[in-house]
């Protein structure tokens, strides 16, 4: 029989702050690991990137180099060994994705977890009710009959009343309606320290124990039964493994954004997870959803600490997962990527502006990475790395920018400074400011190739691919990765210029809050998406008169950058279109083998959808003066409260004060805040007592207002009003 508390028995494990200079811990056991793979990772980039360095010398070396040539040079070498390491990454995953597509796959001894306890656990802020838990539904169906024992927990970090609100309701009609064997829970954080990463250390804290496994879902996350099944049993194969992360695709796209994304992550990620895979093997990545977690391992290794000072570089971790991949790993345990499991799926942003959204929280996680490899100790190289490459993949802008503006810089030295032609020693000959254009084309190809590399690879295997042949098509596999090559050529711009302005947002100082992600497919309107794109559209517009300046000839050459801001706005609201998006796919644009054949996470989800989307709102107002709904919500709210002894919550707090002063109801609606409301809303005793200091206060406003027109009759009348209980008498 299902269990229907919102909440189970509590079965705490403790989860303390890691040290960040703590020393690496043995490994649980002895894995293959090859040292070589990493090696050849790394020397190939090296020797790829000296190859490209030389060429650059020599190209800006024809006459003696200036300062500014010598800047350039430093800033080309930085930006191309990022080009040369992902090409090397690419060039494995390509090699990796057809060797599996030729080799079978290898036959495992089957494994028992018939007893093996998995928690799917589900945590959100102020996102959507009705896809959120149709997907909860729809996942526990799927696992009624699976082997193992499974629940779905919702871990709410929601701070909206009336998102708040529309969750309880939600989850009680799922309760009625659902209909399976897999248990359902309910929690929304009180209090909501350290986002998300507190949410889900609250709930290892207070349930962990339960739970041999965890598996994260997104707010848009989906996963085949089957795949988590798959996951379990791969996770008993390997008990020194702490963590297995999917490579999730993208679906749902509607907007034409959205199936650009959604093409490319389903074309590409084979590919660029395959070779990370490769080369990391053991000491692998988390990328925060879609992957299934050891609940001891993460307890034990993975609390982690504050950064000290303020953000947007001290405070909580932002970037989460990639530190705590890196102390699981420092503790001994293994952690992988494994691309081969499919039906692994998510939502992508809708829009460019959504994405810019995002980016900007997960750049200023990324660049705390800093504080994080400064600061801790025993990490593995390998670990290393990857916060490397986190902090780098946002750098990368404002890196490519000012490689853009030295070299406007050194054309308008050579076109409007008098050159020095003779030193001050004897020369015979002139020294002429000058580069080697037959060297600078070579490198510019070779540049070219090594950044478009990936695209062509990920052709290929879609070509081979006999999923891909079967479902899409080779045509209109071909078609659709030159049309995401060209969106995606004009819309890096934008993202060029929006990613080095959060760069500098976190320099700066500025913290980019926590707030949640539109992920609806609705757009924006244009002249928001004007004011949006404004900073672009300007940047766009000084290089290209810069550029004019120069030289047309310079101004063609930066075309493929310039173009793309300054039509930064028009694109934007183009490609957030849903009827764009819908008209590629009627010509056979952009589709993947997961949008002909729909995964049936998705299709469950998507028809129980409509059922969370039409249940009633609830009124605070109403429930604020029914006592019944307030007794019927009761068991819904969590009773903890995080707060040590003498600490008091202030919104809470603040709104018993408010109640205390004003006469009614309506008053105190008008003087409370959000955050003050959902305090209440929080805590089932405050309700009942503001409910009933306002439900008594009204009965006296009601009284005093028939006393007063018990007066006025009196007077009326020429009788003298008698106060009660005052005997009548002589004096």
């Amino acid at each position: 029989m299902t269990d229907l508390r919102p909440r189970p028995t509590e079965f705490p494990l403790t989860m303390p702050n890691q040290a960040f200079k703590a020393q690496e811990g043995a490994p649980k056991a002895e894995t293959p690991s090859y040292r070589w793979r990493k090696l050849f990772v790394f020397a190939s980039s090296m020797l790829l990137t000296l190859w490209a360095t030389r060429e650059m010398y020599e190209v800006l070396a024809v006459s003696e180099m200036t300062l500014l040539e010598w800047v350039l040079l430093v800033v080309f070498v930085i930006n191309i060994s990022w080009i040369c390491f992902a090409f090397v990454n690419a060039t494995i995953g390509f090699v990796s994705a057809l060797f599996s597509e030729i080799r079978a796959p290898k036959d495992k001894p089957d494994v028992c977890i018939r007893n093996v306890r998995t928690v799917i656990v589900f945590p959100i802020y102020n996102e959507s009710v009705e896809h959120v838990f149709a997907t909860v539904s729809a996942t526990a169906r799927m696992l009624k009959e699976a082997p193992g024992i499974y629940e779905c927990f919702i871990l709410s970090d929601t701070t909206d009343p009336e998102v708040a609100l529309a969750e309880e309701a939600a989850y009680s009609e799922l309760l009625r309606t659902a209909g399976h064997d897999v248990a359902v829970r309910y929690r929304r954080r009180t209090i909501n320290h350290h986002r998300k990463s507190g949410n889900v250390r609250d709930f290892v804290m207070r349930w962990g124990g339960r739970y041999d496994y965890m598996i994260v879902f997104d707010a848009d996350s989906y996963m085949e039964g089957d795949t988590i099944v798959h996951l379990v049993k791969e996770m008993e194969r390997a008990p020194h493994t702490a963590l297995i992360q999917t490579i999730p695709q993208l679906v749902g796209g509607a907007t034409l954004f959205a199936r650009c994304q959604q093409f490319a992550s389903a074309l590409y990620g084979p590919i660029l997870g395959g070779g990370m895979a490769w080369w990391a093997q053991n000491e692998g990545n988390f990328w925060g959803h879609n992957a299934i977690i050891r609940v001891s391992a993460l307890a034990e290794a993975a609390g982690l600490p504050e950064i000290p000072g303020k953000a947007p570089f001290g405070g909580t971790i932002l970037s989460h997962d990639f530190v705590e991949a890196a102390f699981l790993r420092r503790a001994g345990w293994n952690v992988e990527i494994r691309p081969e499991i499919g039906g692994s799926y998510e939502q992508g942003p809708p829009t460019i502006i959504e994405l810019v959204k995002r980016d900007r929280r997960w750049c200023q996680g990324n660049m705390q990475h800093m504080a994080v490899l400064l600061k801790t100790a025993g990490l593995s190289w390998t670990n290393r790395f990857h916060l490397i490459t986190g902090i780098f993949s946002y750098l990368a802008s404002p890196l490519w920018l000012i490689f853009i503006t030295l070299g406007m810089m050194l054309s308008l030295q050579n076109s409007f400074m008098r050159p020095n032609y003779f030193s001050d020693g004897a020369s015979l000959f002139p020294t002429w400011p000058v580069i080697d254009s037959e060297r600078a084309l070579t490198l510019f190809v070779a540049t070219m190739a090594l950044l478009f590399a990936p695209k062509i690879y990920a052709l290929i295997y879609g070509l081979v691919s006999s999923r891909w042949r079967k479902t899409v098509g080779l045509a209109r596999t071909a078609m659709g990765m030159l049309t995401e090559t060209f969106i995606s050529v004009l819309i890096a711009p934008i993202l060029m210029a929006t990613q080095t302005s959060a760069v500098i947002n976190v320099f700066r100082g500025k913290d980019s809050g926590w707030s949640p992600q539109e992920r609806s497919q609705g757009g924006y309107g244009f002249l928001t998406t004007l004011r949006h794109n404004a900073p672009a559209t300007l940047l766009g517009l000084v290089l290209t008169v810069s550029a004019i300046v120069i030289s047309p000839v310079y101004a063609a050459w930066l075309a493929p950058a310039t173009i793309g801001l300054l039509l930064s706005a028009p694109l934007s609201y183009w490609t957030a279109k849903e009827s764009a998006g819908q008209a590629a796919k009627r010509k056979g644009l952009l589709v993947t083998p997961v949008e002909i054949d729909t995964p049936e996470s998705v299709q469950l989800s998507k028809a129980e959808s409509a059922i969370y989307a039409t249940l009633p709102k609830t009124d605070i107002v109403s429930l604020l003066r029914d006592r019944n709904k307030q007794r019927a919500r009761k068991h819904l709210i969590d009773p903890y409260w995080p707060l040590n002894r003498y600490e008091v919550h202030t919104p809470l707090a603040i709104a018993r004060a408010k109640a205390a002063r004003v006469l009614s109801l309506d008053d105190y609606m008008n003087a409370i805040t959000r955050a003050e409301l959902m305090a209440v809303l929080n805590s089932s005793q405050d309700m009942e007592s503001i409910s009933f200091r306002f439900s008594v206060a009204g009965r006296v406003a009601g009284d005093a207002t028939s006393f007063e027109r018990f007066l006025a009759n009196r007077r009326a009348s020429g009788r003298p009003h008698q106060p009660s209980g005052v005997r009548r008498g002589r004096t």
